[in-house]
C-alpha cells in the first residue's frame, strides 16, 4: 500500500511538473512586420526542389524528415519542434514561417549568417508541402 501511495505521488508530480513546463513555455511572438510578408520566391517545382534540398541540409537533423518533429537531433532539443504537418503550423503566415525559421530563438538557431534570405523563402515552400 505504501509503494502505491508512492508511485502514485510520483506520477503526479511528474505530470504537474510535465504541465507546468508546457504552460511556462514562452509563446513565439513574431513582429507585425513579419507576419505581413509574403513569400517573394515563385512556388515553382524547381524552386521547392531547391527548398527541399535546402531543408534536408539544415533542417532535417532536427525536425525529421516529413516536419513531424521526430529527427535525429529531436532529442538534443529542449523546446517544442512542431509538426509542419499540423493545421495548426500551416495556418500561420509565410513571414511567421521565415521569421521562425530564420531568425530563430532559444534551440532553434538563427540563419542569417548560414543562408540567403531568398533560400530561407524557398524553405518556406517546401514546409508549405508538409501539409499536404
Amino acid at each position: 500500500m505504501k509503494t502505491l501511495k508512492i508511485l502514485f505521488t510520483l506520477g503526479v508530480i511528474s505530470f504537474a511538473l510535465v504541465s507546468f513546463s508546457k504552460l511556462t513555455q514562452e509563446e513565439w511572438k513574431v513582429p507585425a512586420k513579419y507576419e505581413k510578408m509574403t513569400n517573394p520566391e515563385e512556388a515553382s517545382n524547381e524552386n521547392i526542389s531547391l527548398g527541399k534540398n535546402l531543408y534536408s541540409k539544415h533542417c532535417k537533423s532536427c525536425h525529421g524528415k516529413n516536419g513531424e518533429g521526430d529527427g535525429p537531433k529531436a532529442d538534443e532539443v529542449d523546446g517544442d519542434l512542431g509538426d509542419f504537418t499540423s493545421k495548426e503550423f500551416q495556418a500561420q503566415s509565410d513571414g511567421a514561417l521565415f521569421y521562425k525559421s530564420y531568425i530563430g530563438r532559444l534551440d532553434m538557431p538563427n540563419y542569417e549568417k548560414k543562408m540567403s534570405e531568398e533560400d530561407m523563402w524557398l524553405v518556406v515552400h517546401y514546409m508549405r508541402t508538409m501539409g499536404e
